[in-house]
């Protein structure tokens, strides 16, 4: 796995790949978006684990910390 800081800047500037998001930031999808996947199972892989990541941080309410490493490494 990659160093934290790599791992925390792919996570601030990935996009939802598909469904009622596709194109989103993963940071802008709604908390309740994550907790129905949290319910019924998150996808397998890379995606899955980010946002499973992604729920923790919301619900932890951390999204400034991702919003800030968003603006501070831009891509």
């Amino acid at each position: 796995m990659k160093g934290s800081k790599e791992s925390l800047i792919e996570l601030a500037h990935y996009k939802m790949p598909f469904g009622k998001y596709k194109g989103e930031f993963l940071i802008d999808i709604p908390e309740y978006y994550y907790t129905w996947f949290l319910q019924k199972g998150f996808p397998e892989g890379k995606l899955g684990m980010m946002m499973q990541q992604m729920h923790e941080i919301k619900i932890n309410g951390l999204e400034d910390l991702i919003k800030k490493v968003k603006r501070e490494f831009p891509r």
